[in-house]
């Protein structure tokens, strides 16, 4: 598959590839975790962080509009 990550954005949504950013969660979230590159399907995201999960969900706004802002919505925990 090709690459599109440095795409510019028509090339990327074409590819079915929009960024995001993640809002909300522990404040000790690094900045790296908080930027990505995810399908144009994906409705939530999942984060492992510090022994559990940071679950994030895609907010109301329009998707034309980038960065797409994913929400906090809670955290779970791995089972030992």
């Amino acid at each position: 598959m090709k690459d599109v990550s440095q795409a510019d954005p028509v090339a990327r949504d074409a590819a079915g590839v929009i960024d995001v950013v993640l809002e909300g969660g522990p404040a000790g979230l690094p900045a790296d975790l908080r930027s990505r590159r995810v399908s144009t399907a994906e409705k939530k995201i999942k984060i492992l962080y510090y022994g559990g999960y940071e679950h994030f969900e895609r907010g109301n706004a329009a998707a034309a509009v980038e960065p797409v802002v994913f929400r906090w919505t809670g955290r779970t925990r791995i089972a030992e």
